[in-house]
């Protein structure tokens, strides 16, 4: 049974210049104890559709009427879509669903304590004494490898190191045991060494608490250590799901593999980067046919410029959106 299923979704937002499509007719589905790891670039809508799960987007963005986010919890499921009042959403906001963002100093309220926001969510989301969610609070903090925890917990995020904020914003994120983890480029910010630190305590979570976790970045390293099973979006859609050690050794998408190329070797240094050629287009500039195919090395004729490319079975359980898989060949 899976805990998430996103089927359809279609995000538009109203601007001044009309409406710009972010996401374009996205689906994939999550099972409890399953990581999913979300890569592309910046501008892919990867941010855009982890917080459509929590209908976190701004007021002007609108969802096509086909779109359906369904989460299965124990007393049945939860049609996200029909949710309209913040009331309705306290079972998926920070109830359900909790969500690690990227920059937690943005994050988190500077003229408060990181315990008393911890308290505040949890008096909001479950009938906890106040001394109760301390307690938990504190336990948390423990957990996630913070130090000497009850005397962070009454300090203020700008007295943590990045590592420590990072922690910290995991352990009130988990506070209300949530059934989905939505990380939002959690290692972004940190050095290596704390993002090794952050990598092994997001496995730990899934073995322990048995939550489905959302990891967006744009890190296909991080990803290969990290997550079950992988989505590559570009420009608003996705283009290639499956397994992530078979996406990462055979992928079908000239994108992904200009990913996977762009990495650095640390066993041949003096090999140059190898950087997706060209940018990714604006959003008001949404190119016709195969979105890729601006940036594309192997278009096929004129079908790549003018037909937006269905699903192919390109493996087990692994799929690619692009018309090189319909005439056989691959990235």
């Amino acid at each position: 049974m899976s805990l998430i299923d996103v089927e359809n979704l279609t995000l538009q937002f109203k601007t001044d210049e009309g409406l710009i499509t972010a996401v374009d007719n996205v689906s994939f589905s999550i099972a409890p104890g399953e990581v999913m790891g979300l890569v592309g670039e910046s501008g892919s809508g990867k941010s855009v559709t982890a917080k459509s799960l929590m209908k976190l987007n701004p007021g002007n963005a609108v969802y096509a009427p086909e779109s359906r986010i369904t989460l299965h919890l124990d007393n049945g499921p939860v049609d996200v879509m029909s949710l309209k009042r913040p009331r309705d959403m306290e079972v998926v906001r920070g109830g359900s669903v909790s969500m690690i963002f990227q920059e937690p100093m943005a994050s988190f309220a500077p003229a408060m304590t990181i315990g008393s926001q911890m308290v505040e969510q949890l008096l909001i989301h479950t009938d906890m004494s106040k001394k109760q969610a301390r307690e938990l609070s504190i336990e948390m903090l423990d957990r996630v490898g913070i130090s000497d925890a009850s005397t962070r917990f009454g300090q203020y995020a700008f007295e943590m190191s990045g590592g420590m904020r990072q922690r910290a914003m995991i352990a009130m994120a988990l506070s209300t045991k949530p059934k989905l983890l939505i990380a939002d480029e959690p290692t972004t910010a940190l050095d290596v060494t704390i993002q090794a630190q952050v990598i092994d305590l997001m496995k730990d979570l899934v073995t322990d608490f048995g939550m489905g976790i959302i990891f967006i970045t744009h890190d296909l390293g991080v990803v290969a250590q990290t997550a079950d099973k992988v989505a590559v979006m570009y420009l608003g859609k996705m283009i290639e799901q499956g397994p992530v050690r078979e996406v990462i050794r055979n992928p079908y998408h000239p994108y992904t593999q200009g990913l996977i190329d762009a990495l650095p070797q640390l066993d041949d240094l003096d090999k140059p980067l190898m950087p997706v050629p060209g940018d990714i287009p604006s959003p008001l500039e949404r190119p016709e046919g195969c979105v890729f195919h601006t940036r594309c090395g192997k278009i096929i004729g004129d079908v790549c410029r003018t037909v937006a490319p269905g699903w192919s079975d390109t493996g087990e359980n692994h799929r690619t959106a692009c018309h090189l898989c319909h005439e056989g060949q691959s990235a």
